[in-house]
This record gives C-alpha cells, structure tokens and sequence, in this order.
C-alpha cells in the first residue's frame, strides 16, 4: 500500500533530475561549442595578420 502512494512522486522526482541534467549537459556543449568557433575565428585572423606583416602587406614607403 505505501508504494502505490510513493510511486509517482519517486517517478515524477526522477524524471525531474534525468531531464535537468540532460539539459545542463546541452547548455554546457553548447557554450564550449560558441567558445571553439570563437577561438578558431581569432586564431585564423591573428594567423592571416601575421602572414601579411611577414610578407609586407602592412609596410608602406
């Protein structure tokens, strides 16, 4: 008789944290997945800006 009366609340309180932490887990990869785009755009640009110093494309005479 107790485990009918505790049944949907234990299920309703997994089903809770299952679903909270798939959603933390997505927030997470979706935050590390902007900050890699980030980088490999400033990474590109600091590599093409030392490209043209190197080959004179910032000299003027």
């Amino acid at each position: 008789m107790m485990t009918k009366k505790y049944f949907p609340l234990a299920l309703v309180a997994l089903l809770t944290t299952t679903l909270a932490s798939c959603s933390a887990i997505e927030g997470i990869f979706k935050a590390g997945m902007w900050a890699g785009v980030i980088m490999v755009v400033v990474v590109l640009a600091l590599i093409i800006w030392v490209i043209s110093k190197i080959f004179g494309g910032g000299s003027r005479n």
